[in-house]
């Protein structure tokens, strides 16, 4: 405890120190500049092209706007790449200015009289490229945070004074036994990372849409081969920035077992849909652009995740489904060896019709039908003699079941509707009658009903037979 205690006041006057030492150094410079002299001379020009670039940021960038709008048929990017070079307008005329009075003042006098003026060029111009080349990273937080970062870093060393700020970093620093950890450390270590990351990200990126181009390789492969490579990269990537800056990862390891422990309990199903996830992509039982059904839903695979994958239904719902659920439950897949389906249609018509040209009509209306193959012509039988009517079964074969089931069967049938009115085919359905018997007589409770009155009770309950008009 006492030595936690001793480290942490010796980290407190460590650091008083610095900042007293650092803010001495700048007063001394802040006085200096202030001086008469071509110092303060310097100073004022650079002040003065402040004003004049700053007049013409906002002139030019009005007129840039309205020469853009004026412009037809400009893609995206090309719109904002001029977005971003409205928006630094300021920088670019600093530098472009700056430049030329510094080039003007080193041919009529001492270059020493206009040292100022070109360090001030100089960072404008890094500002300007730094701000133009942050636009690679696409993550907006972690683009500001760049920026940012390579602007003070800039800023230090066309100073030169980024070795004395690097020791004030590296003497702020928590030391508990052999292990120091400095706030230099740290930033180097997010620095070096970060950079390793984004390369990356980079090649992982280059290496997918190569993998994804390649038709000898399935879909599920495919997802699986992306996943594997950007997993290795980014793990590679941060081990390797943090053994770069000199973190030894050894002392961790206890640790990080057992935290590995309380993870996997915790975490059972997530790892269950990890493990399910990799078993889909490899034995390809179920890949993107897959038609499936699971319970009440169905739709086509859109994307196999590492936990889940997304099924988007035709009224355009996504369901995301575990990865678990599709190796435990029963899924029909409708176009896992091949996209053919064959849907099946039960009618019925009425006796009366001949069952031979009741067949022949439904053939032909299922042929008639968009989506329906022909060389796998439908077929329809009788599949028994129901109470009303006979009964048959139309069977026919699609290859799109993308398109959805259900609207081709209401196609399907709706032919079967025409094609029957149009030959005076039936289809029957049970009719029933309820007569009225007002002239029985009234009985008391526990009373016989009369024999010749329970005899036309019953035959009023009788079917009076199916009603075999169409429709």
């Amino acid at each position: 405890m006492e030595n936690t205690t001793e480290t942490g006041a010796k980290f407190g006057l460590d650091m008083l120190a610095s900042i007293q030492t650092a803010a001495g150094t700048v007063q001394s410079f802040a006085i200096s500049l202030m001086q008469p002299g071509w110092r303060l001379y310097q100073v004022l020009i650079i002040l003065g092209l402040a004003a004049l670039c700053y007049g013409l940021h906002k002139f030019s960038g009005r007129a840039l706007q309205t020469w853009v709008r004026a412009r037809e048929g400009w893609k995206a990017w090309q719109l904002r790449m001029v977005v971003q070079i409205r928006r630094r307008l300021g920088l670019v005329w600093f530098s472009v200015l700056g430049w030329s009075v510094w080039l003007f003042m080193q041919e009529t006098t001492w270059p020493s009289r206009s040292y100022l003026i070109g360090l001030a060029a100089t960072l404008a111009t890094a500002w300007a490229f730094i701000g133009f080349s942050a636009r690679l990273v696409r993550n907006r937080f972690l683009r500001r945070v760049v920026t940012w970062g390579l602007w003070i870093y800039a800023t230090l060393f066309y100073l030169n004074v980024s070795d004395e700020v690097a020791l004030f970093l590296d003497r702020l620093a928590l030391s508990v036994g052999d292990f120091r950890l400095s706030v230099l450390t740290l930033i180097t270590a997010a620095v070096v990372i970060g950079v390793l990351i984004t390369l990356a990200r980079l090649i992982s990126n280059t290496a997918a849409g190569t993998i994804r181009r390649n038709e000898d390789i399935s879909p599920s492969m495919q997802v699986l081969a992306v996943k594997a490579v950007q997993i290795s990269l980014y793990g590679f990537a941060f081990f390797a920035g943090i053994k770069a800056v000199g973190i030894d990862l050894t002392g961790l390891a206890v640790l990080t077992g057992a935290i590995g422990v309380g993870l996997g309990f915790g975490l059972q199903k997530v790892i269950s849909n990890l493990v399910s996830g990799v078993i889909i992509l490899l034995d390809k039982s179920i890949k993107p652009g897959d038609v499936i059904s699971l319970g009440d839903t169905f739709g086509w695979i859109q994307t196999l995740g590492a936990r889940y994958a997304s099924v988007v239904t035709r009224d355009g719902k996504e369901y995301l489904i575990p990865n678990e659920d599709l190796i435990t439950g029963q899924v029909v897949n409708w176009s896992h060896s091949n996209d053919f389906v064959r849907l099946d249609i039960y009618f019925g018509t009425s006796y009366a019709d001949d069952p031979h040209q009741v067949r022949k009509l439904a053939i032909e209306a299922a042929k008639s039908a968009d989506r329906v193959l022909s060389h796998r012509p439908p077929v329809c039988h009788v599949v028994g003699f129901g109470d009303s009517s006979v009964d048959y079964i139309l069977r026919f074969w699609i290859k799109d079941p993308t398109g959805g089931l259900t609207n081709i069967r209401g196609n399907v049938y709706l032919a079967l509707w025409d094609i029957f009115k149009a030959n005076d085919i039936s289809i029957p359905f049970p009719q029933r009658e309820v007569r009225m018997l007002s002239d029985m007589p009234k009985q008391t409770f526990g009373e016989a009903v009369p024999e010749k009155v329970a005899e036309e009770s019953s035959s009023a309950k009788k079917d009076t037979g199916p009603d075999t008009s169409f429709g």
